[in-house]
């Protein structure tokens, strides 16, 4: 990418939340990822000088945060519960949404990639349960959004936080709007996951189904086959969750503290005191506003009470993103020296990845189970 060129944001801080090509008439944008960073591109010859891009853009607008006025903590019914990352929160509020009469707007796995898409029907609320540790495909979901509202419906939208923000500046705060941001600890390309699938002999585009984590235990698992023998962890998962692989603007979020841009926040509550719980999963569930308030009326969930001292201290990302650890430097240099992903990895981690050999040994031979 050459520097002189016309961008939505600031050179490398672009998110990828998609919503200056959504709101540009002209088709004048296009987003440049290099997987150490994004930008948003402006073709100068289309652009006709609106400033709409750089008026919805996140980065440059960020939408106001609020400060969090409940700290709660619980989890769904058994089924909502045992079919949830965690306890459970995201799935119950959406199909109370739906249940409700508010269409949800969300982040699903299809064809290869993770897209956004509105679902208005309680069937297929499946296909959008689970983290997704990768960039997401917004395209397209502003506007559809936007015209959701335009018609006085209501809409939930869940997502990252720059994508809440972009959402809140698309569509003006619109009054029906309603939304939910998730605690994030930043997110790579996903071409690195591309990479990775297929240097372990897979396609995702091939993958009719991808999971990051059940609970507390982390590793990618995909249908119709598993990349790994279960129980042995991924370079992917190991890269992702050492916070070394994410693009350059996610070390630098505006968003990683404690006051919120969504009506709810949502995420994982690791300083729970119900440690006989952690295992079955809890969700953390942080009210900002009214509306807020009102998607916790109308959901079907265990509340508890929980320390937000605690909380904030095992999600560091309610005070500040994902610190740069020397770890990064080293992994792009052997990227960029042409080494492949899941080698870089294993070259950063030699200890990590010896032992998960010996693991996959193990239970091939019957000395260990996998989980």
């Amino acid at each position: 990418m050459k520097i002189d060129q016309r961008i939505v944001c600031d050179f490398n801080q672009c998110a990828g939340c998609m919503a200056c090509l959504d709101i540009c008439p002209c088709n004048a944008i296009s987003i440049v990822d290099r997987k150490k960073n994004l930008n948003a591109v402006i073709d100068t010859e289309k652009c006709i000088q609106c400033n709409a891009c750089h008026s919805v853009c996140q980065k440059n607008h960020p939408a106001g945060l609020r400060e969090p006025q409940e700290w709660l903590q619980g989890w769904g019914d058994k089924r909502t519960r045992a079919t949830s990352s965690s306890g459970g929160f995201g799935q119950a509020v959406m199909r109370a949404a739906i249940q409700n009469g508010i269409s949800v707007a969300t982040c699903r796995f299809i064809e290869g990639d993770f897209k956004f898409d509105l679902f208005t029907n309680e069937s297929e609320l499946t296909a959008y349960i689970g983290s997704k540790y990768a960039k997401s495909n917004p395209i397209g979901i502003y506007k559809k959004v936007r015209e959701k509202l335009r018609k006085g419906e209501k809409v939930l939208f869940i997502g990252l936080p720059c994508q809440v923000s972009s959402m809140r500046n698309f569509t003006k705060d619109h009054k029906n709007l309603y939304t939910i941001d998730l605690i994030c600890h930043g997110t790579p390309s996903i071409h690195f996951l591309q990479e990775s699938m297929n240097e372990y002999g897979k396609c995702l585009s091939d993958m009719q189904e991808i999971s990051f984590r059940k609970k507390d235990r982390f590793l990618i698992r995909c249908k119709p086959e598993n990349i790994l023998l279960n129980g042995i962890q991924d370079c992917y998962t190991r890269a992702f969750l050492q916070g070394f692989c994410y693009t350059d603007n996610c070390y630098s979020c505006q968003y990683a503290c404690q006051k919120r841009v969504g009506d709810l926040t949502i995420g994982d509550s690791w300083g729970t005191e119900m440690l006989g719980e952690l295992r079955k999963g809890i969700s953390l569930i942080l009210c900002q506003t009214e509306k807020g308030r009102e998607l916790l009326d109308i959901v079907n969930f265990h509340f508890f009470p929980v320390d937000k001292e605690n909380s904030i201290k095992m999600n560091r990302h309610l005070k500040h993103p994902t610190v740069i650890s020397k770890r990064r430097k080293v992994f792009f240099r052997l990227i960029n020296n042409g080494i492949s992903f899941n080698h870089a990895v294993s070259v950063i981690y030699p200890k990590d990845f010896f032992k998960q050999k010996i693991k996959q040994i193990m239970i091939r031979c019957g000395l260990y189970k996998g989980v």
